[in-house]
This record gives structure tokens, C-alpha cells and sequence, in this order.
């Protein structure tokens, strides 16, 4: 069974094709790495997934998951850490966001926030503004916020980047044990030694596909060259993608 499937499927902005021709399956319960040079259309895959960008050629099957299935955490420097709310307060607003703004809290989410605070290193860290906390620790905060969420599929763009070495090993743990409950993770990241130790599946990209499968077989010295290769040789000035869409 898959939670995704990408069929020849083509993304772009301004109708230039950021990830093009991209044909992979994406299986429930999987621990995927998703790799490859810098501009490579890895972000962008996330945001297609989430349906904040629609395909411009090919399919993106979600096989009845909807965005309301998946917890995704975007890149660290796109959250807004001025608006003045503690950590509390900004955990709470994402239950908010699933019970609806009138409806209340459910019982219990005192309770749970705190526990949620502690599986991430922050204990009675619920008065702590979020404008006073360092890059670590609002990262821990972002992934004690995807715990409430409680989703059967994580996107995650970056979670490793611009963080200590000890967040980080705190923060895959996390993610290891998800992956335990059987939930579906995407991680965008460049760390590719900690891929090698703890992801099984890895798919590399190069605004194409490269490789894609166990991540023994998938991060190679030859796919590794090949994908810096395409990356350099994607023709900025290409001509931009047809308008035929077909829908996921």
C-alpha cells in the first residue's frame, strides 16, 4: 500500500519547471530521506504534497490521505517568531487550528502540552516566549507541536539545518519514533551521513529523478556525481511547461 504515488509528474513556478517527469511510489509506514544538490525541487515536492502548488503535467496521488491527515513542518526561517506568543500559548493554537477556534480545547491539553514539551527537552518551558528562544529550541517546540498534531504522515523541510549536534540527535529520535508507530515520514535534509544511519529509503533528486529506493543502493558515489551533473546542467532559460494539468 502507498501513501503516494508521483506519476510523471512535473512542478513549476512561473510555468519553469522546478521537478520535472518524476515517476516514484511512496509507501505507508516508510522513513524516507529526500535528497539531492541545492535547488533541486526537494522543498518543492513538500509543498506540492501539502496541494500549496498543483502540477503542471502528471499526477500526485494521495490514495484518500488529504492535508488534513499530514503534519508538516516547513524550513525553520519561514516561521514568524515576532508575534508575541509563549510557547504554551503557540502550542495550543495548533490544537486550535483542529478542533476549530470555538470550540474550545479538548480536556486534557494542559496535560498533553506539557508532555509534549518534555519529549523534546523543553520542560516548563510553557511561559518561555517564543521570540527568546534560540534556533534549537524552537525547533524542538515545532516538533513538540507536530506530536500534538498526531498525524499519520510527517513532511519535514530541514529539521536538521542550523541546529546543535545534541537538538539534532534529540529531534531523530523523534522521528525514529514515528517512523515505530507506522506513520508515513518525508525529510528533506543534506545531512547524508545521518541519512546513511537512520533512513532505510532515500529518494535523490536532481529537478529529476536520480535514484530512488534502500538507501545503500540509492546514495552511491555514481548517483551522487550524476545528480550534481543534472542539477548544473537544468537550463534556467528553459521553455516554460505546457498549461495541460491533470489533477491528483
Amino acid at each position: 500500500m502507498y501513501a503516494f504515488e508521483f506519476d510523471d509528474l512535473t512542478l513549476a513556478y512561473q510555468r519553469h519547471p522546478a521537478l520535472h517527469h518524476l515517476s516514484a511510489r511512496i509507501r505507508r509506514g516508510s522513513l524516507t530521506a529526500v535528497v539531492g544538490p541545492n535547488g533541486c525541487g526537494k522543498s518543492t515536492l513538500l509543498k506540492a504534497i501539502m496541494g500549496e502548488l498543483a502540477p503542471v503535467e502528471g499526477r500526485l496521488l494521495r490514495h484518500r490521505l488529504t492535508t488534513a491527515d499530514i503534519a508538516y513542518l516547513p524550513q525553520l526561517g519561514s516561521i514568524d517568531r515576532d508575534f508575541p506568543l509563549n510557547a504554551g500559548d503557540f502550542l495550543a493554537s495548533g490544537m486550535w487550528q483542529q478542533s476549530g477556534a470555538f470550540a474550545g480545547l479538548p480536556v486534557g491539553s494542559t496535560e498533553a502540552i506539557g508532555q509534549a514539551l518534555a519529549k523534546v527537552g523543553l520542560n516548563d518551558f510553557e511561559r518561555r516566549q517564543i521570540g527568546k528562544l534560540s534556533g534549537g529550541q524552537m525547533q524542538r517546540l515545532l516538533f513538540a507541536r507536530l506530536l500534538l498534531q498526531d498525524k499519520p504522515v510527517v513532511l519535514l523541510d530541514e529539521p536538521f539545518n542550523a541546529i546543535d549536534t545534541r537538538t539534532a540527535a534529540d529531534l531523530m529520535m523523534v522521528v525514529t519514533q514515528w517512523h515505530g508507530e507506522a506513520r508515513t515520514v518525508l525529510v528533506v535534509t543534506h545531512d547524508l551521513d545521518n541519512v546513511r544511519a537512520h533512513f532505510p529509503e532515500t529518494l535523490l533528486l536532481a529537478r529529476e529523478l536520480v535514484a530512488h529506493g534502500k538507501t545503500t543502493q540509492v546514495l552511491t558515489a555514481a548517483n551522487m556525481f550524476k545528480a550534481r551533473q543534472m542539477c548544473e546542467a537544468f537550463d534556467e532559460a528553459a521553455e516554460p511547461c505546457h498549461l495541460t494539468r491533470k489533477r491528483a
